[in-house]
Order: structure tokens, then C-alpha cells, then sequence
């Protein structure tokens, strides 16, 4: 708060807005399993946001000319993403060697809750479109 005017700052979260909702509509057409649409809403969001923070920050923002804050920002961003890659993929191998993060195809198609709790929470005869 207060490095950014308020002007900018709703400039900075539409445009957070339109690219994690184009995230999420660009990941419906793809196979990646992101049930949550975390990483397009708070990874892309939060990308965007720390990038045009730099871009507009009072006194020491990109467009006064100064770019220190603009680099330091890249580089925090780099290690951050670098953290949460590998502390994600770290958490993810050691839970699949506990228990298998991903069921089978025919299960998933029948529908978590039949395949994995014996009950359905459709009426009988019904699909999901």
C-alpha cells in the first residue's frame, strides 16, 4: 500500500484481472490439472501485480526512469519462482510416494465419488454435459 496511486492501482488489477481470466479459459483447453485454477489466478496475478508495481512505484518506478526497483523486482520474482517450483514438486514426489496422487482414467471418468467413496451425487440415469 501507498506505492502505487489508487489510479494505478486499479489500472494494475484490471489488467491482473483480464490475463488470469485469459489464463483460465487458455488452461480449459489444454490437459493440465489445475482443479483450483490456482496459477492463473494467484500465480499470474501475482506476476503481473509485482511487475507493474515496479513499472509505477512512486519516485522509484520505471516510468520516473529509475530502473533499479524494476530489476530488483525480476530477480525476486526469479527466485520466488524458483522456490515454489521446487518446493511444489518436492511436496508433490514425496505425497505420491505415499499415496498416488492421480487415480485411473476409467475411475476418473465414472466419477470421483462412485469410484473412490461408492456413491454418487447425481440422480441415476443423469451426466455431466
Amino acid at each position: 500500500a501507498g506505492f502505487v496511486t489508487i489510479g494505478q492501482s486499479l489500472f494494475i488489477g484490471t489488467v491482473a484481472s483480464l490475463i488470469s481470466n485469459f489464463a483460465v479459459s487458455l488452461k480449459s483447453k489444454t490437459t493440465l490439472d489445475d482443479t483450483l485454477d490456482v496459477f492463473p489466478c494467484h500465480g499470474l496475478g501475482g506476476i503481473t501485480g509485482m511487475i507493474a508495481t515496479a513499472i509505477f512505484a512512486k519516485e522509484v518506478g520505471l516510468i520516473y526512469g529509475e530502473t533499479t526497483t524494476f530489476f530488483n523486482h525480476l530477480i525476486a520474482l526469479a527466485i520466488v519462482t524458483v522456490f515454489a517450483f521446487t518446493g511444489s514438486a518436492a511436496l508433490y514426489y514425496i505425497t505420491n510416494l505415499l499415496t498416488p496422487l492421480r487415480v485411473q482414467p476409467e475411475m476418473e471418468e465414472s466419477g470421483l465419488d462412485l469410484s473412490q467413496h461408492g456413491e454418487s451425487t447425481m440422480e441415476p440415469g443423469t451426466e455431466w454435459s
